[in-house]
């Protein structure tokens, strides 16, 4: 499985807990440690990249922090990188990318995120490719307003953050939309880890998250030939995090 990482993403560019340092390097030895995975360095998003989605007011915004700019731009390359290789090969594809992106919306953003990396790689992917629908899933801890208040309504596209606060309805409620769904070009997961148990969330198990990832599977290969990918959000217990980001990996890949 293919995974979109700079060492860039080790740099500690703010003070906020995603930003932090240690965040990704443990994910990143477990990557190195199983051949199931392979690195793919990205390039930074253009401009015309973020303007599909962002006005121009927010990205001069974020580009007058000139170290922020540059690593927000770099994570919206990663994701269109992962979003590329995922339609074109058909397969299923993670960015391993920060800072994260779906509290990012066309002219504001909060919650450690500066451009909504899901919003920026799908309309990317639909200005090139035949896409005319999507499914958004979820699953971090905190609900997704940038993704909501930039994607939703925009042509197909569903979105769905899971309310439950109990994992097994919380799985149910996945699986339940997902039989639902007809006719989908494309697969896409804000993939946060903070709602694991022993994280900020406390709901979700291992085998939560390698269940999520064997469902998205699943439907992805029934209607869009298995295009697939998961962008990097929340997720804060360093030392969870590559057990639950290998767990879901293992069932998306």
């Amino acid at each position: 499985m293919k995974v979109i990482f700079h060492e860039d993403f080790y740099n500690v560019y703010e003070s906020d807990p995603a930003a932090a340092a240690g965040r990704l390097e443990p994910i990143v030895r477990k990557i190195l440690d199983d051949p199931f995975y392979q690195l793919i360095e990205p390039v930074p998003a253009k401009k015309e990249d973020i303007l599909r989605v962002h006005t121009e007011r927010h990205f001069q915004r974020i580009q007058s922090d000139a170290y922020v700019f540059l690593m927000a731009m770099l994570a919206a390359g990663g994701a269109i990188q992962a979003a590329d290789i995922a339609y074109t090969e058909k397969t299923a594809t993670f960015g391993l990318i920060r800072p994260p992106g779906h509290h990012a919306s066309r002219d504001s953003c909060w919650g450690f995120c500066f451009f909504n990396n899901i919003a920026v790689s799908l309309l990317y992917l639909m200005q090139k490719y035949p896409i005319h629908s999507a499914f958004i899933l979820d699953f971090d801890l905190h609900t997704g307003d940038g993704n909501i208040n930039i994607l939703e309504g925009y042509r197909d596209v569903y979105i769905l953050n899971p309310y439950s606060h109990d994992e097994i309805k919380y799985v149910r409620e996945i699986e339940e939309k997902l039989l639902s769904l007809k006719n989908v070009d494309i697969f896409i997961c804000s993939a946060g880890f903070d709602n694991a148990q022993g994280d900020w969330g406390g709901v979700l198990s291992t085998e939560s998250y390698h269940k999520i990832g064997m469902l998205l599977k699943k439907y992805s290969q029934k209607l869009c030939e298995g295009r697939r990918y998961a962008l990097l959000e929340g997720g804060y217990n360093y030392s969870l995090m590559p057990t639950n980001f290998d767990g879901f990996c293992k069932g998306f890949g």
